[in-house]
């Protein structure tokens, strides 16, 4: 099922929360990653404390070298921070083995970047079935064709993703707990960047998906029902579903500030 129009649902219209869930779906607390050492230091995060609920939708906005990348690399269990603590979905990931931290990103996340990160040889419902193989699960060949459907693919199961747009490339996804974009429309013209955003919108209002998102569009961020600014490797404020001026407003007033401080600093 597509998502129409780019409408957003009403906050109480998402689904229910399973009783017994515990915690945020996303949780960082004290986290900080520093590249290098001695005076050539890097602070690329200085002390992030954050906690997302379930099935909503956050952009994370800032200025070049702000942090954003490393914050969401962290936060996907995709880096380790140099100290701290990433929780997801109650889960303590950060001592976690590379084998754990596979097995968990197959099995309840989700990834969104500008490079697709399909495999060419494989048919689209090979690829939309490859996590269940690599974490030994039987392929579902029925859960692979309803997760097609919901993206308006079904009539694509045996394409390779040669064969598809762009778009349709980016709606070749499963339905995880929490899915990480990075910049997923950046490559993307309108119209197929405003259908991949409904797709973002529609898992977390139908599926109870939960959605972070990194870009630097505020077109983008628009959708989310919360933008929070990063500068300097630190949170510096937030905006509960704004406009796209709104935003763009915040993120020039962000960038002067920036720009400004940085000169003093030189």
């Amino acid at each position: 099922m597509r998502l129409r129009g780019g409408k957003r649902r009403k906050a109480d219209d998402r689904p229910e929360v399973p009783a017994g869930t515990p915690g945020p779906a996303v949780e960082l607390r004290g986290v900080r990653r520093q590249y290098g050492r001695g005076a050539g230091t890097v602070h690329a995060l200085a002390g992030i404390d954050l906690a997302l609920p379930r099935a909503t939708f956050t952009a994370v906005m800032g200025p070049s070298g702000s942090g954003k990348s490393t914050f969401l690399q962290c936060a996907a269990g995709l880096d380790r921070p140099s100290a701290g603590s990433v929780r997801l979905g109650g889960t303590e990931i950060t001592g976690m083995s590379e084998n754990e931290l596979t097995e968990l990103r197959r099995s309840r996340l989700g990834f969104v970047f500008q490079a697709f990160n399909l495999l060419p040889s494989l048919t689209v419902e090979q690829n939309v079935l490859l996590p269940l193989r690599l974490a030994g699960h039987r392929p579902d060949r029925r859960r692979a064709a309803a997760v097609l459907a919901q993206v308006g693919l079904a009539d694509k199961a045996r394409r390779r993703p040669g064969e598809l747009s762009g778009g349709q490339q980016q709606r070749v996804v499963t339905t995880p707990d929490v899915v990480f974009a990075d910049e997923p429309t950046g490559a993307l013209d309108t119209g197929t960047a405003t259908e991949v955003l409904g797709l973002l919108r529609h898992a977390v209002d139908a599926l109870g998906a939960t959605v972070v998102m990194v870009t630097h569009d505020p077109a983008a961020a628009a959708w989310a029902d919360r933008v929070l600014f990063l500068a300097d490797g630190g949170f510096a404020g937030s905006l509960e579903r704004g406009s796209a001026e709104r935003i763009a407003a915040r993120m020039a007033a962000l960038t002067a500030r920036t720009d400004v401080m940085a000169g003093v600093a030189a």
